[in-house]
């Protein structure tokens, strides 16, 4: 046998025992986020996203990895745009980062010519930048003492990414990528020295 739902105060089926249940456990919900909230404010972690620069095509990654990034490898292609990042793990790809003193994977596509810019102690990298159309044409890494990576052509629509916070610097990448580089995205957080 179905019981019907009884209304009460335009709401279908729902007890007073509910209600309150329901009421405690929204409550709890805030709690629980408040808190979180404030441990993060208090341990000053300060976190910011740049969002994707590119195209929608490829497979989605992340390059990232234990440390602060210290180095940077790029490989542009033939036609000058970004065949991708090199890596310790998978050598037939070409975008890579090197955190504390161990490589990334690699990707991309292995091809064209490398460059790499490795960190002075206190450097981090405070700018991405660069030219997109269908894939990613040109990638510009900026770093906090002035000097930069440029691998790529400077043609088609460009991008600037950089942290929201004074002190903070690239953590990680993501990344879109097939035949080529299409899309990249920055992750930005204010490093605590100690924890690395």
């Amino acid at each position: 046998m179905i019981k019907a739902a009884v209304m009460r105060d335009g709401r279908a089926g729902r007890s007073g025992r509910e209600d309150a249940h329901y009421l405690r456990l929204r409550l709890l919900c805030c709690v629980v986020f408040s808190l979180l909230a404030a441990s993060v404010l208090a341990d000053g972690f300060q976190y910011s996203y740049s969002r994707f620069r590119g195209s929608k095509h490829g497979v989605e990654t992340t390059l990232r990895g234990t440390g602060r990034i210290t180095a940077v490898r790029l490989w542009s292609g033939y036609n000058s745009f970004i065949f991708g990042f090199e890596s310790f793990f998978c050598s037939s790809s070409r975008i890579q980062f090197r955190f504390g003193p161990i490589w990334s994977r690699t990707v991309g596509r292995t091809t064209g010519a490398r460059q790499e810019i490795q960190l002075f102690e206190d450097e981090t990298i405070v700018q991405v930048s660069g030219k997109y159309g269908r894939y990613i044409q040109q990638l510009i890494f900026v770093t906090s003492r002035g000097r930069f990576l440029i691998a790529g052509r400077p043609s088609f629509q460009s991008f600037n990414m950089f942290p929201e916070h004074k002190d903070a610097e690239l953590i990680f990448l993501s990344i879109r990528f097939g035949r080529a580089l299409y899309a990249v995205a920055s992750h930005w957080a204010v490093v605590n020295q100690t924890a690395w």
